[in-house]
């Protein structure tokens, strides 16, 4: 929070923040703790999750950030220049006010020529400059950002466009800044992308509660007086121990241990936590959906995977293929472990950093499918 606040107070606006980490990790809910700051800093906050439909084209993109713009900005009265005419959607100076809403941006943008880049620059300078002197700028936040990508096979770019535009218009002293927040899949393709992303972006990346951290994210909640369920040593390093120190897991296994307190045991009895019966439906409500869009033979990778001794921290191409061989049955080859990871990167299992290993992208993966060998 405190880099956060540093990144406000920028005059001009050099760098933007990607905020990154597994599923469960607490991304989404930092940036809502960060909204207030920076709307009490003078910042204007606009933005939302973004969708994979979100980057099917440039212009769904920049429809995306009209959209979102237009709900700070439609209050706003568009102020012109005197003896100027008026940017093309009309043919004689009036002066009736005109609000800069999500119609007037559009056809702002519609009749900018030039490419897509071009149109949503000319908008985001046109609303710069009737920013209100009470304003420090506008930051535009933007969650799941790791659903953007650029598209050869369609010749569309929605992710260098929302670079070069921004980076464009901060070197013209606009005060505008970005914020995404997304997987670790993220940042390295943001500087597939555009090289330039290294110097346009802080990297901040969330990592699961050390174990102090963790024990004291359980029993704050619980250390008033009135609350009916008190935890002891063993049932804290427990789950402690199964949450892997992830916010998510947390909180999902702790209303589960709460609910089943408070639901099935007495005042005076001793209970026990239902660990197999929680982790179960963890694994249904959580994990269950991802596993289903691996393909059998993608399962098979994911268990070997799943039996190495680090596959929760970082693993490579060969010690997979290594492993493999010495299960027996049909290895892998080296070319095609590297084709599988980059499928399962796509489907946000796994994601490859920039030193030639892989790691899950989400949190605890590995338990989970060691359970459903277990199972069957």
């Amino acid at each position: 929070m405190a880099d956060f606040i540093k990144l406000l107070s920028q005059q001009p606006v050099m760098q933007n923040l990607v905020l990154t980490g597994l599923r469960g990790v607490g991304k989404t809910v930092l940036m809502e703790t960060a909204k207030p700051r920076a709307l009490s800093a003078g910042w204007i906050w606009v933005g939302t999750d973004l969708s994979e439909t979100s980057s099917i084209s440039e212009t769904n993109l920049a429809t995306r950030i009209l959209t979102d713009l237009s709900v700070a900005t439609s209050l706003w009265e568009y102020r012109r220049v005197s003896n100027t005419k008026p940017i093309g959607f009309e043919t004689e100076p009036t002066q009736q006010a005109i609000m800069l809403n999500f119609d007037t941006l559009g056809r702002i943008y519609d009749h900018t020529p030039g490419l897509p880049s071009d149109k949503l620059k000319k908008v985001l300078l046109v609303v710069a400059e009737n920013l209100p002197e009470k304003n420090q700028g506008i930051l535009f936040a933007y969650d799941e950002a790791q659903n953007l990508s650029d598209h050869k096979e369609t010749a569309q770019y929605p992710l260098s466009l929302l670079l070069d535009v921004f980076q464009s218009i901060q070197r013209m002293n606009v005060p505008f800044l970005l914020v995404l927040a997304g997987l670790p899949t993220l940042f390295p393709k943001l500087v597939e992308s555009r090289t330039y992303a290294e110097r346009m972006f802080r990297v901040m990346f969330l990592d699961s509660l050390d174990h102090a951290a963790s024990r004291e994210a359980i029993m704050v909640p619980i250390s008033r007086q009135d609350c009916p369920v008190k935890l002891g040593d063993d049932a804290l390093d427990l789950i402690i121990r199964n949450s892997g120190g992830y916010p998510y897991f947390i909180q999902f296994i702790c209303k589960e241990v709460y609910d089943a307190f408070i639901q099935q045991y007495g005042p005076g009895a001793a209970p026990t936590v239902p660990l197999v019966e929680i982790m179960r439906k963890l694994d249904t409500d959580f994990f269950a959906g991802r596993w289903a869009r691996a393909t059998d033979r993608q399962r098979e990778l994911l268990s070997v995977i799943a039996g190495l001794d680090h596959c929760d921290s970082e693993f490579t191409v060969q010690q997979i293929v290594d492993a493999s061989r010495a299960l027996g049955g049909k290895p892998f080859s080296n070319s095609h472990v590297s084709q599988m990871l980059a499928t399962l990167g796509a489907n946000g299992l796994v994601y490859k950093n920039r030193y030639g290993k892989y790691s899950f992208a989400v949190p605890l993966l590995g338990g989970f499918i060691r359970r459903q060998l277990a199972d069957a």
